[in-house]
């Protein structure tokens, strides 16, 4: 299963060599499981479109039309020319406090700022909170290249075999003690209860232990929500959120794209704790957006405000959308499943996080004997994204990929359209097709 041979020492080659790589904060421990962490972004020396951070893969495709509610909303809001302001302006903010209100995480629009986009916000975030960072392994493709680009070393810690996106308390205690022991200054851990890329859903009472682990420490959380919203069974399913139960040791952050709003109108939202140390941090993190010039473009904003404000219909769309996706999911398991690979059961998201390795001896005879060829091997198959592991943390040598159920949902608007309404989308002909092809692809490496 991904995350049962986390355990496995890293290799001791160059292409581990830590995210910051000069200073007196340099880590010395280059082996083993507390390795720097690395995005898999130095392992690919011959061809570019492998790994610079520019060729980084993109999130998972929702597959879905723009919900035309939204698209009134920019609309009516593209005449307006002033700029909103660093972290977003007072519409924006309130709606995003009033989406975390209805969580349960209470606060004032004054500890909200948002960005355009995840990854200008977590930049902000880990510049305003300094230090060493500690994340999951695997973990979201975007967090490495914000550490890299702001010279931090960052840390790899193992997750539990049941989940990812937490990380085992043990290992996070032991990666802590390893780290200071090095002359290290670990600062923040980076955790998501909602997992990008295995899909998964952390179980409560590991977030509660990981987090008290954390705190223990003297760690602050930035926990990725992101996904929150995209569980395939909600009813089912209980989701804790860090900030619940620490909620002056968290900052929260969401992409709205994960749920919410189109991926091409980049918007993400960050709810900070209500004490005077995260104020200061807000402060930090506004003055980072604002020499960025990371502001969320005005008619956006306005969307994404709607969108926060989760009237029926969006609250519908993310009902039917993740609905669809659990049922194609679970169809994509099987067929993974079904060749011989690994994979936990997807419990949110449109993706799932596949392990080939009891494939190996096969994809050695067609040339695949790591995951970056394995991304490449799949992604010409698929016709489709399927980023390997070592995109997310994970050894190149692992033979790990992600793979997105938003290229099964058809192949035009309409198509998509039918997918989303459909009682049995599974048996409208083009998901059929698109299911078959795919279980293909993996029923040839039997």
């Amino acid at each position: 299963m991904p995350g049962t041979e986390d355990h496995a020492p890293a290799h001791e080659s160059g292409d581990h060599a830590p995210a910051h790589e000069s200073g007196d904060h340099a880590p010395a421990h280059e082996s083993g499981d507390h390795a720097p962490a690395h995005d898999g972004q130095d392992q690919a020396p011959a061809r570019a479109s492998h790994g610079p951070v520019r060729f980084g893969p993109p999130a998972p495709d929702p597959g879905l039309p723009v919900l035309p509610e939204l698209a009134a909303v920019l609309a009516a809001a593209s005449g307006r020319t002033r700029l909103e302001p660093p972290g977003g302006g007072p519409r924006l903010r309130e709606a995003a406090r009033g989406y975390w209100d209805r969580r349960g995480l209470h606060g004032a629009p004054g500890g909200i700022a948002a960005a355009p986009g995840a990854p200008p916000l977590l930049l902000a975030l880990i510049g305003a909170y300094g230090g060493d960072l500690l994340m999951p392994r695997p973990c979201p493709a975007a967090w490495m290249p914000q550490a890299r680009l702001l010279g931090r070393p960052a840390y790899h810690v193992p997750t539990p075999a049941e989940c990812g996106g937490v990380p085992d308390p043990y290992a996070l205690l032991e990666t802590v003690r390893r780290v200071r022991a090095e002359g290290g200054r670990p600062k923040l851990l980076l955790l998501s209860v909602v997992d990008d890329p295995t899909a998964t859903v952390a179980p409560p009472e590991l977030v509660h232990e990981a987090c008290e682990a954390a705190v223990g420490e003297g760690l602050h959380i930035i926990s990725d929500e992101t996904w929150r919203d995209t569980v395939h069974r909600p009813r089912d399913t209980v989701l804790l959120s860090p900030a619940e139960m620490c909620p002056d040791d968290v900052t929260v952050i969401a992409d709205l794209s994960g749920a919410l709003t189109p991926p091409a109108w980049p918007v993400a939202v960050a709810r900070f704790p209500d004490t005077a140390r995260a104020a200061v941090r807000h402060a930090r993190t506004l003055d980072i957006l604002t020499a960025l010039g990371a502001l969320v473009a005005t008619p956006v904003a306005h969307a994404a405000a709607h969108a926060l404000g989760e009237p029926e219909p969006v609250r519908e769309r993310i009902r039917r959308a993740a609905e669809l996706h659990a049922e194609v999911a679970a169809a994509a398991h099987r067929a993974v499943l079904g060749s011989g690979a690994l994979a936990r059961p997807p419990q949110a998201g449109r993706h799932l996080y596949a392990d080939l390795d009891p494939l190996r001896s096969r994809l050695a005879g067609v040339g695949v004997t790591d995951s970056m060829e394995l991304e490449e091997y799949l992604t010409d198959r698929l016709g489709a994204p399927a980023p390997g592991g070592h995109r997310f943390g994970d050894e190149l040598g692992a033979l790990r990929v992600r793979l997105g159920t938003g290229p099964l949902l058809g192949a035009t608007p309409r198509q998509r359209t039918e997918s989303l309404t459909a009682a049995e989308p599974l048996e409208l002909a083009h998901v059929a097709r698109a299911l078959d092809r795919f279980a293909a692809v993996f029923g040839g490496l039997r």
